[in-house]
């Protein structure tokens, strides 16, 4: 007889891999726990395989889960898309979310593509600074926003946490000079953390350029000629964290936040900010978290 996986428990087993167990998993798939648990047992019973390590206080993949994942992930994808194309795609609502440019990857691109195959309601997604965001919001342009600071605002609701670092050219010297040259853009929210870090410290340094572009910074840190500021993990290829040996004052952890989620107007913005939570979540190491 031949044996047929079911795509409701292959989209479950893919949530626990992504989101670090079977109760963030439940909790993102809007099911129970148990129901999680006994979708996975009747996986693992129809392939006659073990896909999860529950030896250890964590779980974590078995060979066999590791290689499920790839294929469940195309065949989620897949039944998504199918249904996508053949039904009515007619938009039921809107939600208007703004993201700082540093931290829209990895997360972001993975939160609209889940929400959208969980919801018939287009995301406008619109990236500025910090500053821009915040002023948005207030005036009602944003339902959501994330931003990153070193604490949360008012309503904010800070959903991770990542530590600044100073970056330059790979094997670059610009951070050796005095006065250091820094490169910045106008509205760079980290700009006075790490010149008020650098005067604490009593380190010269020299505004080398001042600019409204982002390309106009990053080209003149990748030539060596300053130096900046960025997320860790948001480091770009051509560029890299400055091991300085302590010669340039340690800045403080950013967090990011997520401002909207405590006034919605609608479910599905809700449903979009736990998305985003689950998302920023995942960033943790692979290895499964305990499920309790």
């Amino acid at each position: 007889m031949a044996r047929n996986l079911d795509i409701t428990t292959l989209r479950s087993f893919v949530a626990v891999a992504d989101y670090g167990g079977v109760t963030r998993a439940a909790g993102f798939l809007h099911l129970t726990q148990s129901a999680v648990s006994m979708q996975l047992k009747r996986l693992e019973e129809l392939l006659g395989l073990s896909l999860l390590d529950r030896s250890g206080r964590t779980i974590a993949l078995t060979p066999s889960g590791e290689q499920l994942l790839g294929y469940a992930r195309r065949m989620v994808a897949l039944n998504d898309e199918v249904i996508g194309r053949l039904t009515d795609q007619a938009y039921e609502g809107e939600v208007v979310l703004g993201v700082p440019h540093d931290v829209v990857y990895p997360v972001i691109p993975q939160v609209l593509q889940r929400f959208n195959a969980s919801s018939r309601v287009n995301v406008n997604l619109v990236t500025s600074n910090t500053r821009e965001l915040k002023a948005g919001f207030a005036k009602g342009t944003y339902d959501l926003i994330l931003t990153t600071e070193t604490g949360a605002g008012e309503g904010g609701e800070t959903i991770h946490q990542m530590p600044l670092r100073w970056v330059g050219a790979p094997d670059g010297s610009a951070w050796r000079h005095r006065p250091l040259r820094l490169g910045f853009c106008r509205a760079c929210i980290f700009r006075p953390v790490a010149t008020a870090g650098l005067d604490q410290a009593q380190v010269e340094w020299d505004m080398a350029v001042d600019s409204e572009s982002d390309r106009t910074v990053e080209a003149t840190i990748s030539a060596d000629l300053a130096v900046g500021v960025l997320l860790e993990g948001t480091i770009p290829a051509h560029q890299e964290a400055i091991d300085h040996g302590g010669t340039l004052p340690e800045l403080p952890i950013q967090h990011i936040n997520l401002y909207g989620a405590d006034s919605m107007r609608a479910g599905y913005v809700e449903d979009l900010a736990r998305i985003i939570r689950q998302g920023y979540t995942a960033l943790r190491p692979v290895q499964l978290r305990a499920a309790s």
